[in-house]
């Protein structure tokens, strides 16, 4: 049974399209993803998928099964403020969730009518509603949400999030679109909402940046690029393969029209300039060529080239540090001592003092007992989960300003402004644009652009996966696995924390921290959690941990500190290279060279076996 047709539809705001002529089908029990950079349009398209956004043009089609309930989660949900989340989550559905609502509301009451009480839970019992209400209470109760009577506006951001997930979720529709659904969830609720999401009789659309969400739940994932909708079958896992295949494909194609195109134009060249000489279907031919090579769109790519300044022996110290609100412990007498190699993940329930954990490090909060002890030479660079604090009236130019007008590179090198926002993908003619029209993952690209220009070398980020594209989170990851400097993360992104960290804090919300050895997937694993085991990596295979966190950080410097002999083995051997194509090699120093370069092969080749030991 088809749940949706989307044929011919396009869409543009002035010369800028977003997508032109994209085809897109939905059956029942489809579990389907929308990926994409981010400002491609894949929120516009979800909007013309609801009704709320109208395609461009008269041509385009859009058809819902019209006995589908369609259930929509919006990216920045707007919710009635007044509302208590009572009213809210049973605003509307049948008379069993009304009766529930009743009762809900006069259980609330401690002045309730013990009668009336008694006359709804009677009627309950014959619309046998109660597994209804089981049902309402399991979702509030896995998503966090508590105290029915608060009103809406009393929620923090987060809490509005969830509160907008849950009532999707309760009105049980037949087809559910989630724009961003893990966003403010802990990684206990993600799982669960994963879970809850794989009942097979559940048809699913949804955008995620959370790759682990994707590959457990999807059998399809749509990338829209480029202005077009491309569909994979399969997983996520699956879709990276098939796309590495087709970009090879792309890459091969492209390199063989470029041939074409330079023997072409000779030819070209070499006749005579009246058109009606030359054979019209090999200049037809020729243009259409010079289109696919000239047209070929060029892929933006991250690139981050900051390196930050040197780091002491001398780091951080949490001398046995207690934290508490009132009667909430944080923390109770914890002592750790940091490394310059650290890479270390934070992880907990919503609400266990992680954000306040690094608020302590950082000096913005002082600890009830003991004593935070920071080194000379550390730098902070702290990635607020709150986001970029400008002025909504300052262009995206003057923001990077306001930090520095050139930012010092390697070797003396300097990199100004203008030239460090292209490499974070804002063309010169964005940097004009105000904060104020930028989207959720533009400010957060802006905000960590602001945060790395200062040279860090003590990273510190809080949720910075929240509205950042697969594409940008694959650059950032690659940045921070050759960060030298101590890296702190607080996520609920586990495939992201599982690709950068090596070992973790697990916060428990009653005042214990565990130092566990390894990364979230080996938490999980040998945390007693067994049937997560099989799933809990793309790879599905579980790796082998060391012993202690110890033997684990020795290993890790071994691994790079051949990797750093690598390279200046490649660079030599490069140079020798070169020195073989100079005019006027002396005979002697051509001999000498080339021992120089048998043994420089064969030190790499013992190198990279004794990398690839310690890498399994």
């Amino acid at each position: 049974m088809n749940y949706l047709s989307l044929k011919g539809v396009s869409k543009a705001y002035g010369d800028r399209v977003l997508f032109n002529d994209v085809e897109l089908y939905i059956n029942k029990g489809d579990k389907a993803a929308l990926i994409a950079k981010n400002g491609s349009g894949k929120t516009s398209l979800l909007r013309i998928i609801t009704g709320e956004e109208m395609p461009d043009g008269t041509s385009a089609i859009r058809e819902l099964h019209p006995n589908v309930k369609l259930g929509y989660l919006e990216q920045n949900t707007k919710l009635p403020e007044a509302h208590t989340i009572l009213d809210f989550i049973f605003d509307e559905g049948n008379d069993r969730i009304k009766t529930l609502k009743k009762y809900e509301s006069l259980l609330q009451n401690p002045h309730h009518d013990a009668k009336e009480l008694q006359a709804l839970s009677d009627k309950i019992d014959r619309l046998k509603a109660w597994d209804e209400e089981a049902r309402i209470k399991e979702i509030l109760f896995k998503l966090g949400i508590e105290q029915l009577e608060a009103k809406i506006s009393t929620l923090s951001g987060g809490q509005k999030k969830r509160l907008a997930l849950a009532h999707v979720l309760i009105q049980e529709p037949d087809f559910l679109i989630l724009d961003e659904p893990t966003n403010h969830l802990d990684i206990d609720m993600i799982e669960w909402l994963e879970e809850h999401l794989s009942n097979p009789n559940l048809t699913l659309l949804l955008i995620t940046h959370d790759r682990y969400f994707l590959d457990r739940i999807c059998d399809y994932i749509f990338e829209l690029d480029n202005a077009r909708v491309l569909k994979y079958s399969g997983a996520y896992s699956m879709y990276l393969e098939k796309k590495s295949m087709n970009e090879y494909t792309e890459q091969r194609a492209y390199e063989q029209n470029k041939k074409l195109y330079k023997s072409e134009l000779e030819w070209i060249r070499r006749q005579p300039k009246a058109r009606g000489t030359k054979a019209k279907s090999r200049i037809d031919k020729f243009y259409q060529i010079k289109n696919e090579v000239y047209g070929r769109h060029s892929k933006d790519e991250l690139k981050l080239l900051i390196k930050p300044e040197r780091l002491g022996n001398k780091i951080a110290e949490c001398q046995y540090i207690s934290k508490s609100f009132g009667n909430k412990l944080i923390l109770d007498n914890f002592h750790y001592k940091f490394s310059r190699t650290d890479r270390i993940g934070i992880i907990g329930p919503n609400g266990a003092g992680k954000t306040t954990f690094i608020k302590l490090l950082i000096g913005e909060e002082k600890p009830t007992s003991g004593k935070v002890v920071i080194g000379d030479t550390v730098k902070f660079g702290y990635y607020s989960q709150h986001g970029l604090i400008a002025n909504e009236g300052r262009r995206v130019i003057d923001v990077v300003r306001d930090v520095a007008e050139f930012i010092p590179m390697e070797k003396g090198k300097k990199l100004t402004a203008e030239t460090l926002l292209e490499n974070f993908l804002f063309p010169r003619s964005q940097q004009q644009v105000y904060v104020s029209r930028l989207s959720g993952g533009e400010r957060r690209r802006l905000h960590l652009l602001t945060i790395l220009m200062t040279n860090p070398n003590f990273l510190i980020l809080d949720e910075p996966t929240n509205d950042l594209d697969i594409y940008t989170l694959q650059i950032l990851e690659e940045y921070l696995i050759e960060f030298p400097g101590v890296l702190v993360v607080v996520s609920h992104d586990r495939f992201f924390m599982d690709k950068i960290v090596d070992h973790i804090f697990v916060m428990t919300g009653d005042g214990d921290v565990e130092d566990f050895p390894g990364n979230y997937a080996d938490y999980k694993y040998r945390g007693g959690d067994q049937k997560e085991k099989a799933s809990i990596s793309l790879d599905s295979t579980p790796k082998p941990l060391a012993n202690n966190y110890e033997e684990r950080k020795q290993v890790k410097n071994k691994i790079r500190s051949i990797e750093r002999k690598l390279d200046g083995l490649e660079n030599r051997k490069a140079e020798i290279n070169n020195s073989f194509l100079q005019e006027g090699l002396n005979p002697d120093d051509a001999i000498n060279l080339s021992k120089e370069l048998n043994n420089i092969n064969q030190q790499i080749e013992e190198l990279e076996m004794e990398w690839m030991k310690l890498s399994e």
